[in-house]
This record gives structure tokens, sequence and C-alpha cells, in this order.
């Protein structure tokens, strides 16, 4: 039975050892880097400690997401793991429409922020975060006025 114990124990090292263990990813200025994307929109996403300042293409937050529910989908990361006004965030977003880069920019935030600290792995991954959301828009095909829309019939 002793040894039952012991091999179970060497056993929980051993799985423990194998997983890899997360290091921090900031770079000399003390940023990390996280890239978002949805639908047809790609971010780059620098995080870094501050006072909550979100800069988006060189605007302020409030002024390129002028929809209070693209701000809130921007700030669920930082709700998620308690740190509402302690990071900076610094990032430049291309294509799509402004819903996709709204998404993008929170998987960015969501990437940057677990490159910052591991520690914040468990909660982002639990609520959705790291996750890049696949779904995009079916293509138009031959013969349909839209992805699935059919032609118009007409009786006579």
């Amino acid at each position: 039975m002793a040894e039952a114990k012991v091999e179970l124990k060497d056993l929980a090292d051993a799985v423990e050892d194998a997983a890899p263990k997360r290091e921090k990813k900031i770079d000399e200025y003390g940023r990390s880097y996280g890239t978002g994307r949805r639908k047809d929109a790609v971010a780059r996403v620098w995080v870094k400690p501050g006072n909550g300042k979100v800069t988006v293409n060189g605007r302020d937050q409030t002024v390129y997401f002028a929809r209070q529910t693209q701000q809130l989908i921007l700030n669920q990361p930082f709700l998620i793991i308690n740190q509402v006004g302690k990071f900076d965030v610094i990032c430049t977003v291309k294509g799509g429409g402004l819903s996709g880069q709204a998404g993008a920019v929170r998987h960015g935030i969501s990437r940057a922020l677990e490159g910052f600290d591991p520690e914040f792995r468990p909660a982002l991954k639990a609520a959705g975060m790291l996750t890049r959301d696949a779904r995009i828009v079916e293509r138009k095909k031959v013969g349909k006025h839209k992805a699935r829309r059919t032609k118009q019939w007409a009786k006579r």
C-alpha cells in the first residue's frame, strides 16, 4: 500500500513537470503583445501597467468606438480579472467593421494580458476570451442573390 502511494506521488510529480510552465512575455518597454482576430478584423494590441487609457488607431476608445456596447466588449477582459483601470492599452486594428474590430481588440487584450501575467489565463480561458470566434461571412454562391437567398420565383 505504501508503494502505491509513493508511485502516485511520483506520477503526480511527473505530470506536473510535463506541463509547460508559462512565462511572462514582456518587452523592454514593459509591454505585453497580443494579436486579436474577429471576422475580417485583425488587431495588434500592446498592454502595459497604467491608469486605464485605451488608444485605438491613435484615438481614444470613446471616439473610435462610439457605441456603448462596443466599449463594453473592449473592457470585458479587465472586468473578468478584476483589473479595471490598471492597464494602458495601445492598439492598431485593420479590416472588417466596427463590431468585428471591437471583438478583435478584445481578443488581443486577452492574449496580451495572458502574456503579461500567466495567472490571468484560467479566468480568461473559462470566460472564453482566449478563443478566436471562428464565425465569418459565408461566401456568395453562383445562381443565388446572396450566400443562400435563392432567386425570386414568378408563376408567370
